[in-house]
């Protein structure tokens, strides 16, 4: 797991989704999907070691409803393509009143939730990546943990990468603060990101939020390569 961490000036959590075992005995590809927080943080050196590893289109994930200044990307290089998918809506007041009101937003908590209220908006992330241009895919929040997350999660599921394995990638982004959060919640962080999957079919739930089948292919093979 460690070797996937990237080191980018400023960025502070990076990491590539390379080298994850799939079940059927295939590992992911590396140089073409990494996740982080915002690149708006990189210094001239870190945007460097970003576009020197293939990275040529990002992906930012944003909330409706919320003015995010971190997430305006302006890269230094002409041929970086920008994708910005809303995958939360802060108006939706029930939403607003059981999570984005409290610190559990920040939180594996939430994922089951959102799951349910937006498949359409995860479905567009999905296609976002998989409709990339070529050469390597990064997406991203502003910390690069729970709406990375949930997306990391749909994505490595896609792939048949195991729940452990995505939970070892999750627990990378430490947050000392989450763990308090959840133990004040009698939750613990396997069982509160984990959860989300128990019964999920991850391919039926995109294809019903409006991803293709060519979506979803093209997203296997962007990870995995050919079978």
């Amino acid at each position: 797991m460690q070797n996937r961490i990237l080191d980018w000036p400023n960025c502070k959590n990076v990491r590539d989704l390379g080298g994850l075992r799939a079940l059927d005995g295939r590992v992911s590809r590396f140089g073409a999907i990494v996740r982080a927080d915002t690149p708006s943080r990189l210094s001239e050196s870190g945007w460097a070691a970003l576009y020197a590893y293939g990275v040529r289109t990002i992906v930012s994930l944003r909330t409706h409803g919320l003015t995010e200044p971190e997430l305006d990307i302006r890269p230094p290089y002409a041929d970086i393509n920008i994708a910005r998918v809303e995958i939360e809506d802060v108006t939706d007041p029930q939403f607003r009143q059981k999570w984005a009101s409290s610190d559990t937003w920040c939180t594996p908590l939430y994922y089951s939730d959102a799951l349910q209220r937006w498949p359409q908006r995860h479905a567009a992330a999905i296609s976002a990546i998989a409709q990339a241009g070529p050469g390597g895919v990064l997406f991203h929040c502003v910390r690069g943990v729970d709406r990375t997350g949930i997306i990391a999660l749909l994505l490595l599921s896609l792939a048949g990468v195991r729940p452990d394995d995505i939970l070892a990638d999750y627990e990378l982004s430490a947050d000392p603060e989450r763990e308090a959060i959840l133990a004040r919640e009698n939750s613990s962080l396997r069982e509160a990101f984990l959860g989300p999957l128990d019964g999920l079919d991850v391919e039926s739930y995109l294809l019903a939020g409006g991803a293709s089948r060519g979506d979803l292919a093209a997203i296997r093979g962007r990870l995995l390569g050919q079978a």
